[in-house]
Protein backbone atom coordinates (compact mmCIF):
# COMPACT_ATOMS: atom_id res chain seq x y z
CA UNK A 1 0.00 0.00 0.00
CA UNK A 2 1.11 3.55 -0.99
CA UNK A 3 1.95 6.36 2.15
CA UNK A 4 -0.84 8.17 0.12
CA UNK A 5 -3.52 5.02 0.41
CA UNK A 6 -1.48 4.83 3.89
CA UNK A 7 -2.71 8.53 4.65
CA UNK A 8 -6.47 8.11 3.37
CA UNK A 9 -7.25 5.23 5.35
CA UNK A 10 -6.41 6.60 8.09
CA UNK A 11 -7.70 10.21 7.31
CA UNK A 12 -10.79 8.16 6.94
CA UNK A 13 -10.63 6.13 9.89
CA UNK A 14 -10.45 9.21 11.91
CA UNK A 15 -13.46 10.35 10.06
CA UNK A 16 -15.64 7.64 11.05
CA UNK A 17 -14.35 8.02 14.55
CA UNK A 18 -15.63 11.12 14.61
CA UNK A 19 -18.42 10.25 13.33
CA UNK A 20 -19.50 7.63 16.07
CA UNK A 21 -18.87 10.30 18.68
CA UNK A 22 -21.43 12.49 17.35
CA UNK A 23 -23.70 9.56 17.12
CA UNK A 24 -22.67 8.21 20.47
CA UNK A 25 -23.22 11.51 22.22
CA UNK A 26 -26.58 12.47 20.66
CA UNK A 27 -28.44 9.31 22.03
CA UNK A 28 -26.31 9.27 25.35
CA UNK A 29 -27.47 13.08 26.00
CA UNK A 30 -23.97 13.81 26.95
CA UNK A 31 -23.97 17.17 28.27
CA UNK A 32 -21.23 18.96 26.98
CA UNK A 33 -22.30 18.34 23.58
CA UNK A 34 -25.37 19.18 24.17
CA UNK A 35 -24.44 22.30 25.66
CA UNK A 36 -22.41 23.03 22.41
CA UNK A 37 -25.74 22.32 20.04
CA UNK A 38 -27.61 24.25 22.52
CA UNK A 39 -25.57 27.45 22.29
CA UNK A 40 -25.38 27.80 18.96
CA UNK A 41 -28.77 26.85 17.80
CA UNK A 42 -29.69 29.47 20.31
CA UNK A 43 -27.51 32.02 19.16
CA UNK A 44 -28.16 31.95 15.49
CA UNK A 45 -32.44 31.43 16.29
CA UNK A 46 -32.35 34.77 18.61
CA UNK A 47 -30.60 36.68 15.40
CA UNK A 48 -32.18 35.03 12.71
CA UNK A 49 -36.03 35.65 14.05
CA UNK A 50 -35.40 39.26 14.20
CA UNK A 51 -33.94 39.36 10.40
CA UNK A 52 -36.21 37.50 8.14
CA UNK A 53 -34.18 38.69 5.11
CA UNK A 54 -31.12 37.25 6.62
CA UNK A 55 -33.03 33.88 6.71
CA UNK A 56 -34.08 34.12 3.32
CA UNK A 57 -30.36 34.51 2.06
CA UNK A 58 -28.96 32.00 3.79
CA UNK A 59 -31.78 29.38 2.49
CA UNK A 60 -31.21 29.95 -0.87
CA UNK A 61 -27.88 29.93 -0.77
CA UNK A 62 -28.14 26.11 0.65
CA UNK A 63 -30.88 25.17 -1.89
CA UNK A 64 -28.83 26.39 -4.69
CA UNK A 65 -25.58 25.20 -3.65
CA UNK A 66 -27.01 21.80 -1.93
CA UNK A 67 -26.31 18.39 -2.65
CA UNK A 68 -28.96 18.37 -5.72
CA UNK A 69 -27.00 21.51 -7.26
CA UNK A 70 -23.59 18.98 -7.61
CA UNK A 71 -25.68 15.89 -8.42
CA UNK A 72 -26.97 17.97 -11.57
CA UNK A 73 -23.75 19.39 -12.96
CA UNK A 74 -22.07 15.82 -11.68
CA UNK A 75 -24.77 14.37 -14.30
CA UNK A 76 -23.01 16.30 -16.82
CA UNK A 77 -19.66 15.66 -15.92
CA UNK A 78 -20.28 11.74 -16.42
CA UNK A 79 -22.40 12.52 -19.75
CA UNK A 80 -18.94 14.24 -20.61
CA UNK A 81 -16.53 11.03 -19.53
CA UNK A 82 -18.78 8.96 -21.27
CA UNK A 83 -18.64 10.58 -23.97
CA UNK A 84 -14.86 10.45 -23.74
CA UNK A 85 -14.79 6.69 -23.06
CA UNK A 86 -13.73 7.31 -19.70
CA UNK A 87 -16.00 5.16 -18.41
CA UNK A 88 -13.92 4.75 -14.62
CA UNK A 89 -14.60 8.52 -14.21
CA UNK A 90 -18.22 7.62 -14.72
CA UNK A 91 -18.62 5.60 -12.40
CA UNK A 92 -16.04 6.73 -9.39
CA UNK A 93 -18.65 10.11 -10.19
CA UNK A 94 -22.07 7.65 -9.78
CA UNK A 95 -20.98 5.81 -6.94
CA UNK A 96 -19.46 8.95 -5.35
CA UNK A 97 -21.57 11.85 -5.79
CA UNK A 98 -24.65 9.97 -6.82
CA UNK A 99 -25.34 7.64 -4.27
CA UNK A 100 -24.23 9.92 -1.38
CA UNK A 101 -27.93 10.67 -1.16
CA UNK A 102 -28.79 7.05 -0.47
CA UNK A 103 -25.95 6.75 2.22
CA UNK A 104 -27.77 9.83 3.42
CA UNK A 105 -30.91 8.40 4.26
CA UNK A 106 -29.45 5.01 5.55
CA UNK A 107 -27.73 7.03 8.04
CA UNK A 108 -30.48 9.26 8.92
CA UNK A 109 -32.97 6.34 9.38
CA UNK A 110 -30.77 4.63 11.69
CA UNK A 111 -30.22 8.20 13.93
CA UNK A 112 -33.90 9.37 13.37
CA UNK A 113 -33.10 12.53 15.47
CA UNK A 114 -35.69 14.74 15.10
CA UNK A 115 -35.12 18.56 13.87
CA UNK A 116 -35.04 21.38 15.93
CA UNK A 117 -37.84 22.54 17.36
CA UNK A 118 -36.37 26.35 16.50
CA UNK A 119 -36.08 25.96 13.04
CA UNK A 120 -35.94 28.53 10.96
CA UNK A 121 -36.98 26.99 7.65
CA UNK A 122 -38.98 23.95 6.74
CA UNK A 123 -36.43 20.77 5.93
CA UNK A 124 -38.11 17.45 5.25
CA UNK A 125 -36.32 13.71 7.12
CA UNK A 126 -34.86 13.90 10.47
CA UNK A 127 -31.57 15.66 11.36
CA UNK A 128 -28.34 13.52 11.83
CA UNK A 129 -26.20 13.11 9.68
CA UNK A 130 -26.76 16.98 7.84
CA UNK A 131 -27.39 15.35 4.24
CA UNK A 132 -26.37 18.95 3.12
CA UNK A 133 -22.77 18.63 4.44
CA UNK A 134 -22.62 15.22 3.41
CA UNK A 135 -23.24 15.43 -0.21
CA UNK A 136 -21.97 18.90 -0.63
CA UNK A 137 -18.69 17.54 1.03
CA UNK A 138 -18.89 14.31 -1.04
CA UNK A 139 -19.55 16.61 -4.31
CA UNK A 140 -16.92 18.76 -4.05
CA UNK A 141 -13.89 16.19 -3.21
CA UNK A 142 -15.02 13.75 -6.44
CA UNK A 143 -15.82 17.05 -8.27
CA UNK A 144 -12.16 18.41 -7.28
CA UNK A 145 -10.47 14.91 -7.69
CA UNK A 146 -11.53 14.93 -11.52
CA UNK A 147 -11.29 18.38 -12.57
CA UNK A 148 -7.52 19.42 -10.65
CA UNK A 149 -5.16 17.02 -12.66
CA UNK A 150 -6.82 19.01 -15.68
CA UNK A 151 -6.38 22.78 -14.58
CA UNK A 152 -3.70 24.63 -14.73
CA UNK A 153 -1.54 25.39 -11.38
CA UNK A 154 -2.67 28.35 -10.60
CA UNK A 155 -6.55 27.64 -10.94
CA UNK A 156 -6.24 24.94 -8.66
CA UNK A 157 -5.96 26.22 -5.49
CA UNK A 158 -8.41 28.81 -6.40
CA UNK A 159 -10.68 25.83 -7.30
CA UNK A 160 -9.73 24.36 -3.73
CA UNK A 161 -9.98 27.24 -1.92
CA UNK A 162 -13.67 28.00 -3.44
CA UNK A 163 -14.55 24.03 -2.30
CA UNK A 164 -13.98 24.46 0.74
CA UNK A 165 -15.57 27.39 1.11
CA UNK A 166 -19.07 26.27 0.22
CA UNK A 167 -18.53 22.93 1.95
CA UNK A 168 -17.56 25.15 5.19
CA UNK A 169 -20.57 28.53 3.89
CA UNK A 170 -23.61 25.06 3.78
CA UNK A 171 -22.61 23.31 7.10
CA UNK A 172 -22.49 27.00 8.49
CA UNK A 173 -25.83 27.83 6.93
CA UNK A 174 -27.72 24.52 7.98
CA UNK A 175 -27.05 25.28 11.41
CA UNK A 176 -28.06 29.46 11.19
CA UNK A 177 -31.44 28.24 9.77
CA UNK A 178 -31.80 25.86 12.96
CA UNK A 179 -32.90 22.64 10.97
CA UNK A 180 -29.75 21.12 12.31
CA UNK A 181 -27.42 20.70 15.23
CA UNK A 182 -23.93 21.61 15.01
CA UNK A 183 -23.18 17.76 15.91
CA UNK A 184 -25.37 16.90 12.92
CA UNK A 185 -23.12 19.10 10.39
CA UNK A 186 -19.93 17.93 12.05
CA UNK A 187 -21.08 13.95 11.47
CA UNK A 188 -22.11 14.47 7.99
CA UNK A 189 -18.63 16.28 7.03
CA UNK A 190 -16.92 13.27 8.48
CA UNK A 191 -18.92 10.49 7.17
CA UNK A 192 -18.96 12.38 3.61
CA UNK A 193 -15.18 12.21 3.43
CA UNK A 194 -15.05 8.70 4.85
CA UNK A 195 -17.73 7.60 1.74
CA UNK A 196 -15.46 9.69 -0.59
CA UNK A 197 -12.38 7.94 0.22
CA UNK A 198 -14.04 4.47 0.26
CA UNK A 199 -15.52 5.61 -3.14
CA UNK A 200 -11.47 6.59 -4.26
CA UNK A 201 -10.03 3.33 -3.29
CA UNK A 202 -12.39 1.03 -4.69
CA UNK A 203 -13.44 3.17 -8.35
CA UNK A 204 -10.16 4.98 -8.82
CA UNK A 205 -10.47 7.55 -11.87
CA UNK A 206 -6.96 6.78 -12.77
CA UNK A 207 -7.36 8.95 -15.70
CA UNK A 208 -8.14 12.59 -16.07
CA UNK A 209 -11.67 13.63 -17.64
CA UNK A 210 -10.42 15.14 -20.71
CA UNK A 211 -8.37 12.05 -21.56
CA UNK A 212 -10.22 9.56 -23.84
CA UNK A 213 -9.30 5.49 -22.46
CA UNK A 214 -7.64 3.43 -24.64
CA UNK A 215 -9.03 1.33 -27.36
CA UNK A 216 -8.17 -2.38 -26.73
CA UNK A 217 -5.87 -3.23 -29.68
CA UNK A 218 -7.34 -6.08 -32.03
CA UNK A 219 -6.79 -9.56 -30.87
CA UNK A 220 -2.75 -10.71 -32.32
CA UNK A 221 -2.07 -6.87 -32.65
CA UNK A 222 0.13 -4.61 -30.83
CA UNK A 223 0.34 -0.79 -30.87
Amino acid sequence: MTPRKIWLVISAAAAVAVYALMWIGYASHWNWLTSIDSLWLEATHRFGAARPGWVTAWNVFCTVLGPTAFRLVTVAVIIFSLVRRNVRVAMFLVISVELAGLVTEIAKYAADRPRPITALASAPSTSFPSGHALGVMVGVLALLTVVLPVVRQPLRALLVACGAAVVVLIGVGRVVLNVHYPSDVLAGWALGYAYFVACLLMVPPSRPVTVTDEIPAALGTSR
